[in-house]
């Protein structure tokens, strides 16, 4: 009985420890120049921006179905699409705006997605969780957990098969990390050595559980080692360490030596979904994570003590940056249905 006890009290303190906090120890990350700096800075803010208005839309009732918010792990995919090359795969999961825009998609045609309209990506038929854009290498958007992980496999054996020279950025969360069907894709991508770099988006809650009380191993970056799958965790909340990170795994993965694993340590500052409260964890938790890790402050931050920008333009692109948007959300909300008759299109038989 007192055994019992005390194995249930350990069960508890662990499950009680706090997230870690992104890039803990990491080495400093290598310097931007300031044009780098800037880029980073704008298409983070965009992402920022776009996540913001498709929030308010969302409770505005002009967007229906799911709707899963990238606010806080920006710095991920901007760092990510910056070491990639003409050709190269991106694929996701259902926390997928932020990919698009950074793969270079229009604004219009996600937010239009987003509210069913004609102009969307998918024609107003996938919505905020199956949008694609085969020229610019994007290749989902997937509802269902850890699906993408097999796809992304498969891209690559695409690209190997093609002999195209292009590698597979497969992302997905530390919630789909468990599932069975990422072990099968790891085998297979380290027994043909593939081109492919597994993206571990860890933002330490899966949809609402911490990693601590769902994960026997919480160091996702060590997930491969039984496939001789070499991997590393990255301060995801800072964009040079991500770039640095995914320039390695990348030419990595381009020279034939196969899969690599970078498990982008991020946190998002949003619930779930716009459905979940996220009353799981502390506000002063979050409260903390934007006061000092936020990717964006970061890079604002960079660019006045560093680079010499001034206020004013920062302003200015923040102001330029919230026309487009704006632009998006007006489309998006004026731009018609799509006919009953598009139901019938893009079907395989």
């Amino acid at each position: 009985m007192a055994a019992t006890a005390t194995k249930a009290v350990a069960s508890a303190s662990k499950a009680s420890k706090p997230a870690r906090t992104a890039g803990r120890g990491a080495a400093a990350s290598p310097a931007f120049d300031k044009a780098q700096e800037l880029e980073a800075y704008r298409e983070m803010l965009l992402i920022r921006r776009f996540e913001e208005k498709a929030g308010q839309m969302y409770g505005m009732g002009l967007i229906g179905g799911f709707c899963h918010l990238y606010i806080g792990q920006e710095a991920v995919v901007v760092g990510m699409q910056k070491a990639v090359r003409e050709g190269d795969k991106i694929i996701t999961g259902y926390r997928d705006h932020g990919h698009m825009l950074a793969t270079g998609m229009a604004s219009r045609g996600v937010m239009a997605e987003l509210t069913g309209r004609r102009g969307g990506y998918s024609h107003g038929k996938g919505g905020s969780m199956h949008m694609f854009s085969v020229e610019k290498g994007f290749y989902g958007g997937h509802g269902i957990v850890g699906a993408q992980v097999s796809l992304g496999t498969g891209l690559a054996f695409a690209g190997a098969y093609r002999q195209d020279g292009s590698v597979s950025l497969t992302y997905f969360g530390d919630g789909a990390a468990n599932q069975g069907q990422v072990y099968e894709s790891f085998n297979m991508a380290a027994l043909w050595k593939l081109p492919v770099v597994y993206v571990i988006e860890n933002n330490k809650y899966a949809m609402g559980t911490s990693v601590n009380r769902a994960s026997a191993q919480t160091d996702f970056s060590r997930r491969g080692l039984s496939f001789n799958i070499p991997g590393e965790q990255v301060d995801g909340m800072d964009v040079r360490a991500v770039h640095a990170a995914g320039l390695k795994a990348i030419e990595h993965a381009r020279s034939g030596k196969g899969p690599y694993i970078l498990e982008m340590l991020t946190y998002r500052y949003r619930g779930h979904s716009m459905s979940d409260p996220a009353k799981y964890r502390t506000k002063d938790e979050v409260q903390k994570m934007r006061t000092e890790h936020d990717p964006i402050e970061q890079s604002r931050a960079r660019l006045l003590n560093e680079h010499g920008l001034a206020e004013e333009e920062l302003k200015k692109i923040d102001s330029d940056i919230r026309e487009i948007i704006n632009d998006a959300a007006d489309f998006a909300t004026h731009d018609p249905e799509p006919d009953p008759s598009e139901l019938w299109t893009d079907i395989l038989k």
